[in-house]
């Protein structure tokens, strides 16, 4: 696809956002009272920015999810992955088949944070790991903000993957991506709102910016 449509693509995606934008902030308010859930997960995330900020950043543990989360999306729409390398100083992977979802995942699926949750829902089958759910949500927060911080520093450099796709569009599915993250994300942590209604949110904030468009223009 050029760049020309995706460029359109991403401006008539722009409400789409703002919807998104509108639905976080109401499933935020619901479940703002989720203490068990929201209190781990922020001292958490918390404790990752303390170390994110005082010692020298893991970018060989970053650089090996980012590359692994393309090798994974790669795996999920049916490519093969030939070659795989991560180092500190950077890595790539070379893959049979690509796409802008393929290249862009890495900015926008918090891999390590996936691996938890599989984790701790086969430890919860297997042996009842209901007991360590403080903990589940404490990694979770922190696995999250590793995620969102080494993103960002990432971002600050020239990627590839970004160039080749388009700022504006890179920038809208990361975005929509991220937020999609959390939107599916925190109901299910805090079950205080159900996704039918958050999806219901989503949808009204888009159309709210639609109708406010359409008077507009």
């Amino acid at each position: 696809m050029p760049k020309w449509a995706k460029l359109i693509i991403a401006i008539l995606l722009l409400p789409v956002c703002i919807g998104a934008s509108h639905a976080l902030w109401l499933v935020l308010r619901a479940t703002g009272n989720a203490d068990q859930t929201w209190v781990p997960m922020l001292a958490g995330a918390a404790c990752w920015v303390c170390i994110f900020v005082l010692l020298p950043k893991p970018m060989w543990i970053y650089v090996f999810g980012h590359e692994f989360t393309h090798a994974l999306w790669t795996w999920a729409f049916g490519g093969k992955v030939k070659k795989f390398k991560a180092t500190s100083r950077g890595g790539h992977v070379v893959v049979t088949k690509t796409n802008f979802l393929i290249g862009l995942a890495p900015y926008f699926f918090p891999i390590y944070a996936a691996l938890i949750v599989v984790l701790f829902f086969a430890g919860h089958l297997i042996w009842d790991w209901k007991k360590f759910e403080v903990w589940f949500h404490l990694l979770i927060g922190a696995a999250y903000a590793f995620h969102v911080t080494l993103t960002w520093h990432i971002l600050k450099t020239q990627q590839t993957d970004v160039t080749q796709e388009g700022y504006l569009f890179s920038g809208v599915v990361i975005f929509l991506g991220n937020i999609s993250v959390l939107l599916l994300g925190i109901p299910l942590l805090a079950p205080k709102v159900n996704l039918l209604t958050m999806f219901g949110w989503w949808l009204e904030g888009t159309g709210q910016v639609l109708h406010r468009l359409g008077r507009v223009f």
